[in-house]
């Protein structure tokens, strides 16, 4: 689309005197969606650019991360599209299987059912019908937040054409002899009744107990800690390391497990760190991943000796008993055959749990699907290394790298109903058979499939491409794959970020999935804490948008934005944003009331005023830096940026400087006016991205224009003058210092004073009006009596005072304040005239001092100037 240029209207009386954010952004949302501003068309001839967005869970609402997120991609999409970019950001959502299953099972358990009381089929439909009538509310809330998405797009992960790219890839994957079925150790949840992903696993530290045990009888025994002693029933060796002079003797022999009437073998192996404990650790190879890899190596047997739901299968007296029973019963028999060795408890230590249901994970030897990574991996670090993919900040590279260059291969199945079940059929006689999207299932008897489903990480994984139509040759993947830039947090860099490396590099014939890997940090409370409901300081995003409006939100968000790092939050940061989204309101009502326009072409730098040239130049240098901003994905900077350049600069310095020329009217006041309406224009674009709402409306008002939307980004026209900054620079200055010395004197910056301005001969002679304007300094007048006289920038102000202060006070003030300054001055010389102490010191306490010396010297001259001024008593 281009902009539209219809002739602006008169916009005086449009604008509300107050902002109120409900009254603006529901509606003007509504207005975009419904004119398919964010409706990317493949056939354009615009280069495209493209962003997926991270599919949120369909059991989820909106949360700060969220909330964060989004608002950096809308910023990026927003600006491309105002280039002249296609601008696609696809959404969607991700089925999130554990998750989803067991909000339905909640329901049925309330029904006092189970899922096997309606079996697979009627389950399956049974989801279906919750995530129709609950599922998905997060995408009524992206609407809220001002999502610029594509909604002509949204995918979800089990929609048919996302079920077909699945079903294509685990067949091409499965033909390659990337994926294959194996024992492997796994993370179960007993709960769930499903091996999780690593993703799902999230630790904490519990309190346990840490017991020593002996192994063994006579002269051949071994002690070893543990903090599952129930697991020692499934030991099948002790391993040592094969250097440790201690246990050498011992290596090969067997060994006498207690409780049991079985012996197991001592083993040397490198694994073991002799300087740990006692150098000794049971080895348990079906309920530990590290035990297992020691037992692959030493051909040693897998006993497994529990159930699905954590249960001892095996051994008498314990079979039966829960995991954690199994535990305190074991302690127990071995307490009574005085085979503790110590005790401690409570013992802290690292503890993962189930991310849905908070259940202590077991590690399970289990057989499962799996892929296999070393290939796919490798050409996802390449991808990094030769430059074809980018990651921001760059220091992130080490921690990908070793995530991806590390790899083990992929546990792929879940035992659950929800989610795209493995397409493998297997025969009465051993057969077995993988389906494509277009094969059709054996038939006859003795034919079943797999009752496996696929991680959820297996479909999003696929997600750059198969939501543009993957493995069709779509139009819409020709135009937006590969896409720009992924936008996700450095949490899930090793899980999300490198599936979809791999998967896109091997679906797409080595095309990567995106260009660039934009990492964020986690979003925390404004104490740096992270967010919990435990801790209480959860913070429901909807709640500030509600009580500020989503422009303050997005905007506190993303000046916390610095690439890679932690986002701290506090409602105190948007109300603040509040109030600059007001300030915008408030000075563009005013600039209107005054005239401001973007009619007519911007006269030429001569007709100009130093104040004019001054904020156009500065204008410029803004753009320029904004745009640089964005390319580095400094979110953080560009919004400080925009900020003070719109407060600071336009409001608080050009509007105020401006106000004598706009009062006197005139041809100067129409220039000014023009120049007023080029800055709140181009002003209104930039801040746009970040800032919708409050933007579009004051631009629309501004300049009659359709949708800020669809209108142009600015461009740096170069111009540039430095002798107008200066001239102003000089203006500032002196302001600074009046309005420095007021507020010593304990005066408000809006009380006025009675003032003598001697300017001659500076750049600040032709300001005289604009800085008593700006600095509230009335005429002199005939009983003026000048009781302070400040010099600065090579002029002179003299103020009558009389009246404001008490002389013979202030008098006292800083004759205190001198003595304080010259005995701080003292002690540094002192110091750094020591000999003995300069050979001591460090560098950097030496450096401390001199800048202590050097602000006690400019503190003593300023006071006694300030002192210079007071008349004499």
């Amino acid at each position: 689309m281009t902009e539209n240029t219809q002739t602006p209207s008169s916009p005086h009386s449009e604008l509300p005197t107050a902002y109120t954010p409900a009254d603006v952004e529901g509606k003007l949302y509504e207005r975009w969606v419904e004119r398919g501003y964010f409706t990317a068309d493949p056939s354009s001839e615009k280069p495209p650019y493209t962003i997926v967005i991270p599919p949120p869970n369909v059991t989820g609402s909106l949360h700060l991360g969220h909330a964060f997120q989004h608002t950096l991609m809308d910023a990026l999409t927003r600006r491309k599209r105002m280039q002249g970019y296609e601008s696609l950001w696809l959404p969607g959502m991700d089925h999130a299987g554990i998750a989803t299953q067991n909000k339905v099972e909640q329901q049925l358990a309330e029904e006092g059912k189970s899922r096997h009381d309606l079996g697979r089929e009627a389950f399956v439909e049974r989801v279906w019908q919750w995530k129709e009538e609950y599922g998905g509310k997060i995408l009524g809330q992206m609407r809220r937040l001002g999502d610029g998405v594509d909604w002509s797009r949204e995918r979800f992960t089990m929609d048919e054409g996302l079920s077909k790219a699945v079903q294509t890839i685990f067949k091409k994957l499965y033909d390659d002899g990337l994926i294959y079925r194996a024992e492997r150790i796994i993370n179960w949840c007993p709960r769930c009744l499903t091996a999780i992903s690593d993703i799902e696993v999230e630790y904490q530290e519990d309190a346990g107990e840490l017991v020593s045990i002996q192994y063994g009888e006579g002269e051949d025994t071994l002690v070893v800690a543990t903090t599952r002693a129930e697991t020692m029933l499934g030991d099948t060796a002790i391993a040592v390391h094969p250097d440790d002079e201690r246990y050498k003797h011992l290596v090969g022999k067997l060994i006498k497990l207690p409780l049991t009437d079985r012996s197991i073998p001592v083993v040397a192996d490198t694994h073991v760190d002799p300087e740990f404990g006692t150098g000794c650790v049971k080895v348990t190879p079906a309920h530990d991943p590290n035990d297992f890899a020691i037992g692959q190596r030493h051909n040693l047997p897998n006993m497994t000796i529990m159930d699905e739901r954590g249960v001892i299968t095996v051994h008498g007296p314990f079979l039966g008993l829960d995991r954690y029973e199994a535990r305190s019963a074991v302690v127990g028999a071995l307490r009574q055959q005085g085979r503790i060795v110590a005790e401690k408890r409570p013992y802290l230590h690292s503890v993962g749990h189930c991310s849905r249901c908070s259940t202590t994970v077991e590690p399970r030897l289990s057989l499962q699907w799996w892929v296999k990574v070393e290939t796919l991996a490798k050409n996802a670090g390449d991808a990094v290394r030769d430059g074809r993919v980018a990651i921001h900040p760059v220091e992130m590279e080490k921690r990908y790298f070793d995530w991806v260059d590390n790899l083990n291969d992929w546990c792929i199945s879940r035992q659950l109903w929800w989610g795209h079940r493995i397409p493998v059929w297997y025969g009465p006689d051993g057969e077995v058979v993988c389906l494509g999207p277009d094969d059709e299932a054996p038939t006859g008897e003795g034919w079943t499939q797999d009752t496996d489903v696929l991680d959820t990480w297996f479909s999003s994984g696929l997600w750059p491409f198969s939501t543009l139509g993957w493995p069709e040759k779509t139009p819409d993947l020709e135009k937006f794959y590969s896409t720009d830039v992924l936008v996700t947090g450095h949490d899930i860099i090793f899980f999300w970020v490198a599936r979809m490396m791999m998967f896109g590099l091997y679906a797409m014939d080595g095309e990567v999935p995106f260009k660039t890997i934009a990492l964020t940090g986690l979003v925390r409370d404004e104490r740096g804490k992270k967010m919990s409901k435990s801790f209480g300081n959860v913070v429901d995003p909807l709640d500030w948008m509600d009580k500020y409006g989503s422009d303050a939100v997005r905007f506190t968000l993303a000046k916390g934005a610095n690439p890679g790092t932690d986002v701290p939050i506090g409602e105190d940061w948007v109300q603040a944003s509040s109030k600059f989204a007001n300030k915008i309101w408030n000075a563009t009502r005013f600039a209107l009331m005054n005239g401001a326009t973007i009619e007519g072409e911007l006269p030429p730098a001569e007709q100009l005023s130093a104040t004019d040239r001054w904020i156009l130049s500065r204008l410029n240098k803004t753009i320029a830096q904004v745009d640089a901003y964005y390319e580095d994905f400094q979110f953080s900077k560009l919004s400080e940026a925009l900020y003070h350049f719109a407060w600071d600069e336009v409001f608080d310095w050009y509007v105020e400087l401006s106000k004598t020329t706009f009062f006197a009217g005139g041809e100067q006041a129409k220039v000014s006016a023009r120049v007023l309406g080029e800055v709140l224009d181009v002003m209104l674009r930039l801040l746009h991205p970040v800032v919708p709402f409050v933007t579009e409306t004051l631009w629309t008002t501004l300049t009659g224009r359709e949708s800020l939307v669809v209108a142009d980004w600015p461009k740096d026209s170069g111009f540039r003058d430095d002798a107008a900054e200066a001239e102003i620079g000089s203006i500032q200055t002196l302001t600074k210092e009046v309005r420095r010395f007021r507020k010593e004197q304990g005066l408000d910056d809006k009380q006025k004073v009675p003032a003598r301005l001697d300017l001659t001969g500076t750049v600040l002679a032709a300001h005289e009006a604009a800085i008593r304007q700006v600095l509230r300094l009335q005429p002199e007048g005939d009983s003026f009596s000048a009781t302070a006289t400040l010099p600065v920038a090579g002029a002179t102000v003299a103020l009558d005072l009389s009246g404001t202060i008490d002389v013979d006070a202030e008098r006292k003030r800083l004759t205190k304040d001198l003595g304080a300054a010259e005995k701080e001055k003292q002690q540094a010389e002192a110091k750094l005239g020591n000999e003995a102490f300069l050979a001591k010191a460090p560098d950097n306490v030496v450096d401390k001092i001199k800048g202590r010396l050097a602000k006690a010297e400019a503190d003593i001259a300023r006071i006694q100037a300030q002192l210079a001024t007071l008349p004499a008593a």
